[in-house]
């Protein structure tokens, strides 16, 4: 397999100078993790005690990693990778929401963006997370099946009716929706409502995606199992694989209530589950559409090569490759401009509500080993190539 990644001139062709530059300071910012560490808790002060900094984060770390504050804000972003072959989702960032009205809020929100991205060939997926539109212990006792309060229990069919509006929404218009998965002790409820809905909306194709978390070793257990009922029952399964985000949370809790850690041992478990993931889904493409959300490089090969090797041209409309918005653009453009499907998950939201999900990724990043490291390379490269 040809290692394309490398090509610089590709991976940053369309940032300006000024861009290009912002990228490596902000990388060379994340990469040092006492300075992460005051910056965020710096941030979160500024932002609680409504300090006007909003002007400062919005011209450094929310243009390179968000689309925007609104839909129409992303489209200038949109069209420039459009243009070289990347499409984009478009992913309503706000997190920590507590109540109905929030809740339906976004449920109108998620249509809206539904009929919005109905109308443009550069955005094929719409996205949201669980505890978007449900509150997040609801869904924990739910999954652990403890008993409801009347109260409870109409909150949770407000919820189950939330998923239903939105999923028959994306059925009616034809629009392909992903599903994040967020902590284990609330995943179990999501991926039972997630099943509902594929039974639902999948009768053709798959439309509702799931998420598999795989630094989780249970993961493909549990896809293998929804696989068996989707050939029984006769509908189509969507999943978009991911290592997973909250590896220090998942293990924190389970030591402090003493059960097993769901996460995978090492490093090597991890990324030797998510390929093992990648082979069970490659022989079963008749059943599962797949998008592949991977910053590693290993993964995304194994995946080429697997589609080289069973003769599945790259622009298959069941397999997308898929990175976030601000990070391993060698990847997402390289891929493109070998013809593969691939998308950029574009956030966007008010600056001070998407602040979670952007410390989130500054964390990330000086947690992964080599994902900054590889980062700085590359826009170095870039940067002497460019004075060249």
């Amino acid at each position: 397999m040809d290692k394309i990644f490398n090509n610089t001139e590709i991976a940053f062709r369309t940032k300006s100078d000024s861009e290009l530059e912002r990228a490596y300071f902000l990388f060379r910012m994340i990469a040092n993790q006492p300075l992460v560490r005051i910056g965020t808790a710096v941030t979160n002060f500024a932002i609680k005690a409504h300090l006007p900094v909003e002007g400062l984060i919005r011209a450094t770390v929310f243009d390179h990693f968000c689309g925007g504050v609104n839909e129409k804000d992303c489209l200038k972003t949109v069209d420039a990778m459009y243009e070289v072959g990347v499409s984009s989702v478009l992913d309503y960032s706000v997190e920590g929401k507590e109540t109905d009205k929030q809740f339906d809020d976004v449920t109108e929100r998620t249509i809206k963006i539904l009929e919005f991205v109905k109308e443009k060939d550069a955005i094929p997926f719409a996205v949201f997370k669980p505890t978007a539109i449900g509150r997040f212990d609801l869904y924990r006792k739910v999954g652990d099946e403890e008993k409801l309060s009347a109260e409870e229990k109409a909150e949770w069919d407000r919820v189950l009716k939330r998923f239903d509006l939105i999923c028959k929404k994306a059925h009616d218009l034809d629009v392909a929706l992903l599903i994040d998965s967020e902590e284990s002790w609330m995943q179990k409820a999501a991926d039972d409502v997630n099943e509902e809905m594929m039974r639902r909306y999948n009768k053709e194709k798959a439309i509702v995606y799931n998420t598999l978390q795989l630094y989780r070793w249970d993961r493909l257990d549990y896809l293998k199992e929804l696989y068996a009922k989707a050939e029984k029952e006769g509908f189509y399964i969507g999943m978009k694989l991911v290592r997973g985000a909250y590896m220090e949370k998942e293990n924190d809790r389970a030591e402090e209530k003493g059960y097993p850690t769901p996460i995978c041992a090492s490093k090597k478990a991890t990324d030797d589950n998510y390929n093992e993931t990648v082979h069970f889904i490659m022989e079963r493409l008749d059943r599962i559409a797949v998008f592949l959300g991977t910053h590693n490089e290993d993964s995304t090969y194994l995946m080429m090569r697997l589609m080289k090797e069973k003769g599945i041209p790259s622009n298959d409309p069941g397999i997308w490759f898929g990175q976030l918005y601000g990070m391993s653009d060698h990847i997402t453009f390289n891929l493109a401009a070998n013809g593969y499907n691939v998308a950029k998950y574009l956030p966007f939201g008010p600056v001070r509500d998407v602040m979670p999900y952007l410390i989130r990724r500054a964390e990330e990043n000086t947690s992964v080993a080599g994902q900054t490291t590889r980062e700085l390379s590359l826009l170095t490269e870039e940067r002497r190539r460019r004075k060249l």
